[in-house]
């Protein structure tokens, strides 16, 4: 019998895309680290109002460099990224609240499915219009239903709280529970940190052992 899996939270948005990156990455490499990985849906609004953090998108300067940056490190970490047309629309206005309500209400009600609803829902606002993650129709209405009752709402609450409680101030954030300790890494660019902490070894953002086609 090996050794038992370690705990790592991983706290996102789908409204970030440096969340996707880490997301991915993580997925690919939590059998070969032998890691329990914990999908936390969270709201960027939330933990940028608790910390007093304003979006990188609101200073021009770093607008733009955000926009190119994304598109490298998409191609670097391949994952298929594209720049939404209405940028400012999607990260300023329309925001993430619908949609993490959503995915707590499927955590609550379907964890295994988490992943991949996740994973679209990026390719939605991210990429492109993305098939269904395997969903019925009607389990995806009966979902849909419970993103405005009590239960999601203070669910998601109290996910976007534990992030700002282990110092969030953005997303995404990585959390290593590790000998009775608890490490939290900002960004999607710290997974090698994450693997030095583990003990493991890092490989790239695509370990040749998993197949990184999305």
């Amino acid at each position: 019998m090996g050794p038992l899996p370690r705990t790592v939270e991983l706290f996102y948005d789908v409204l970030s895309p440096y969340s996707w990156l880490g997301f991915e990455i993580l997925c690919r490499y939590k059998n070969i680290w032998n890691v329990h990985l914990q999908l936390r849906p969270s709201l960027i609004a939330g933990i940028m109002k608790s910390s007093g953090n304003k979006p990188p998108a609101l200073v021009p300067s770093k607008g733009k460099y955000l926009t190119n940056d994304i598109k490298l490190l998409g191609q670097h970490v391949q994952v298929p990224i594209r720049i939404p047309k209405d940028f400012f629309s999607v990260i300023l206005e329309k925001g993430s609240l619908s949609a993490m309500r959503f995915l707590t209400a499927v955590n609550m009600e379907h964890p295994e499915m988490l992943e991949k609803v996740s994973r679209e829902l990026w390719m939605r606002v991210w990429s492109r219009a993305a098939e269904k993650a395997g969903m019925s129709t009607e389990g995806a209405r009966a979902l849909l239903e419970k993103i405005s009752t009590p239960q999601v709402k203070n669910q998601l609450k109290e996910t976007t709280e534990a992030a700002c409680k282990y110092g969030a101030f953005g997303l995404p954030v990585t959390v290593a529970h590790l000998d009775g300790q608890t490490q939290m890494l900002f960004g999607s660019d710290r997974m090698e940190l994450l693997a030095y902490l583990l003990g493991e070894k890092w490989m790239g953002p695509v370990p040749s052992a998993v197949s990184a086609r999305l």
